[in-house]
């Protein structure tokens, strides 16, 4: 490698949880800059999941969900003598992390609710549900590593 690997950066804990975990969510959830609007949903969104969910704390619930919906496995393409194979591989922790909360955020925008706050809620009472949009797409993807495993053998 020619260059040095860039620094982590150092991601300061939300201001109602105090958990880092939740800055790098309403970092992902963030459009255009708009930090404090991220803020708004998600926090709108876990006094939503408060009122549904009497008996476990909101944010607990979430990280059931996000838990749920995080990615072990995923298939990477690789050509062998013209021919491309989809090879199971397992995914590093941090990118599992990632997916599985970018899965969340874009199944949340795909849902037919009134705010995003709503939306957002509503997923993540699915996901800790084992259902909803984002747990199909981590289904989805361990079938299909699943189905390639002959292919394993490739793995590089």
């Amino acid at each position: 490698m020619r260059k040095a690997k860039p620094k982590k950066r150092i991601i300061l804990p939300d201001p109602r949880y105090s958990d880092t975990l939740v800055t790098k969510f309403v970092n992902n959830l963030m459009l255009d800059g708009k930090k404090q609007t991220s803020y708004d949903i998600f926090y709108g969104a876990m006094d939503i999941v408060k009122d549904r969910i009497q008996e476990e704390e909101p944010v607990n619930v979430w990280k059931r969900a996000l838990e749920n919906v995080t990615p072990l496995v995923e298939v990477r393409s690789r050509r062998v003598g013209g021919a491309t194979f989809q090879i199971p591989q397992e995914i590093r922790p941090s990118r599992r992390l990632s997916m599985g909360m970018k899965w969340m955020i874009l199944a949340a925008r795909k849902r037919n609710d009134k705010s995003m706050a709503q939306k957002l809620a509503n997923e993540v009472m699915a996901a800790y549900n084992n259902e909803g949009g984002a747990y199909k797409k981590k289904e989805d993807t361990h079938r299909m590593a699943e189905a390639n495993k002959a292919f394993s053998h490739f793995r590089f």
